[in-house]
This record gives C-alpha cells, sequence and structure tokens, in this order.
C-alpha cells in the first residue's frame, strides 16, 4: 500500500492519532464491515471495549468522541472539527447513535464503552474490540483491531501474523 502525505499528516480531534484517528478509522471500518456483510440493518446495539493504552488515557484524548463519531460515518480527513463538540452532545443526550446511514440504535455509554483499564490484548497496547448484536442479542459480528500509531488500524488477523497492512 502506497502511503501519501496525507496519509501521514491527518488532523485529528484529540491530541494523539493513535487515541483519535485510529479509533475513528476503527469504528468506522467496523460499521462497514456490517454493511458489507448485509448485517447493518439487523443491528440493535453495538459495544465496544477499549484496552491497554487507550483504556488508561482514552477519555484524555478523545477517543470516545473519536469512537462515536467513527460509529456514525464520520472520517479524521472529513470531519470539521468545530462539528465534535455538538454532535458528541446530542448521541450523549438523546441516548441514540445512528451508524453511518443505517439503523439508529439506543447508546448507553457507560454500559457499551467499556474502557477495561486493567486488561489488555497481547498483540499490541491500543486493543479495540467491536461487537454488534441482533435485536434478540446475538452477535452479529465481532471486529478486533489496533491503533499502531499516526492514525493507522491493523486488524487482529494481521496482528497475530505479524502481517501488518496499513488500513485506512
Amino acid at each position: 500500500m502506497a502511503i501519501s502525505v496525507f496519509d501521514l499528516f491527518t488532523i485529528g480531534i484529540g491530541p494523539s492519532s493513535s487515541h483519535s484517528i485510529g479509533p475513528m478509522r476503527a469504528a468506522r471500518q467496523f460499521v462497514e464491515r456490517l454493511r458489507a456483510q448485509g448485517l447493518l440493518e439487523r443491528c440493535a446495539s453495538v459495544e465496544v471495549r477499549l484496552y491497554g493504552s487507550l483504556a488508561l488515557t482514552g477519555k484524555g484524548h478523545g477517543t470516545d468522541k473519536a469512537i462515536l463519531l467513527g460509529l456514525e460515518g464520520a472520517a479524521p480527513e472529513g470531519i470539521d472539527p468545530d462539528d465534535v463538540e455538538p454532535r458528541v452532545a446530542a448521541i450523549r443526550k438523546s441516548g441514540r447513535l445512528t451508524l453511518a446511514g443505517g439503523p439508529t440504535i439506543r447508546w448507553n455509554e457507560e454500559k457499551q464503552l467499556l474502557f477495561l483499564r486493567k486488561e489488555s490484548l497481547p498483540q499490541h497496547p491500543n486493543g479495540m474490540r467491536f461487537t454488534a448484536r441482533d435485536a434478540d442479542g446475538r452477535e452479529l459480528l465481532e471486529y478486533t483491531c489496533f491503533s499502531i500509531g499516526g492514525g493507522f488500524v491493523v486488524d487482529e488477523s494481521a496482528a497475530s501474523k505479524d502481517q501488518i497492512t496499513l488500513d485506512h
């Protein structure tokens, strides 16, 4: 994969690209995977678990906001920084989140965005696990990935095989 200067210098919503740009891209990729597999319209709930460094410093670095915006389909290179706070506030106030042009789901941040401060995944300290469920609570899709720096994200299979490819 070729990397351009625009890949290296994306403006993020927080002070750390690993904690904001990467998680936003990962959340968006998760929703795109749901769409690609024909599961998006069946999705009734999403749970996001953050591990290691993301769990320890994520709120201070904007990881929570990045995840919410990414689930709604925002990309770091396309979001207006002035829209971040109002969009996040609207999600939190309404308790609803619209998945990237898909269904609007209930959102309880305390129960659905988990900062697992005492847990880490073995492949990398910036681990994330996204789980989608249908209305009956059945798992539709689970996606584990890692924010490896510079806003780049690798999924679990690549990280496990030391075959890191850069997903944008």
